[in-house]
């Protein structure tokens, strides 16, 4: 466990500190073991000071939850990068079965964050917040890659779509984030990049160009 050096800082860095805190310690403790008092010694803090910011231990969890949502889908974005709409898809695939999104400590956060959400409204309105915007981007990709490539298919089909391909990387992040011996012999990029070409009619060489 690293502890912190607390300075003092502007009250935002403050509050991200904390946050890093909290996903270090539910990585490591799982929610259970991610106490406040956990946190504030992670943080170099009092516990009273966390409760400057968050009212309770829940208030924490959701803003934790919510950072640890929106980083991975700022990184899983990050691999779009720039040129044809088949080549920033290609990007984001690639980004999403592959560290730092797809990895060990990932899938430990998300493993404890989820358990929470069929009990804890809060939490369930943070994990749909951050399953539609991934899912948007996902649907503006493929709605793009589709136009760019001449099909002319409906929202709803490219909603559907969409939906698919965002449950494809779903399983295969689970999968290659356990570390299976079966993900560790082949060529995992490929296989998404392969299966999201079969979903959406496209020739399975534009993705690997």
């Amino acid at each position: 466990m690293t502890r912190r050096t607390f300075h003092r800082e502007p009250e935002a860095v403050r509050q991200n500190d904390l946050i890093a805190a909290t996903l270090d310690s539910v990585a490591e403790l799982g929610l259970a073991g991610a106490t406040v008092r956990e946190v504030a010694n992670r943080a170099g803090v009092t516990p009273g000071l966390i409760r400057r910011y968050f009212d309770n231990k829940e208030r924490l969890v959701a803003a934790a939850y919510r950072t640890f949502i929106a980083d991975l889908i700022e990184t899983a974005a990050a691999g779009c990068g720039d040129g044809p709409a088949h080549t920033r898809l290609a990007g984001l695939i690639r980004a999403s079965v592959t560290a730092p999104v797809a990895d060990g400590r990932t899938l430990s956060i998300w493993a404890a964050f989820i358990g929470t959400v069929n009990s804890d409204p809060v939490m369930a309105e943070v994990h749909r917040e951050g399953y539609q915007a991934f899912r948007d981007l996902v649907e503006q990709l493929v709605g793009e890659c589709l136009r760019e490539g001449g099909t002319d298919t409906s929202q709803q089909t490219i909603r559907q779509q969409a939906i698919v391909l965002n449950a494809l990387l779903d399983g295969l992040w689970i999968e290659i984030s356990m570390g299976g011996d079966d993900f560790s012999r082949v060529d995992v990029v490929r296989i998404a990049l392969d299966s999201t070409a079969t979903l959406l009619g496209i020739d399975p060489a534009e993705f690997r160009e």
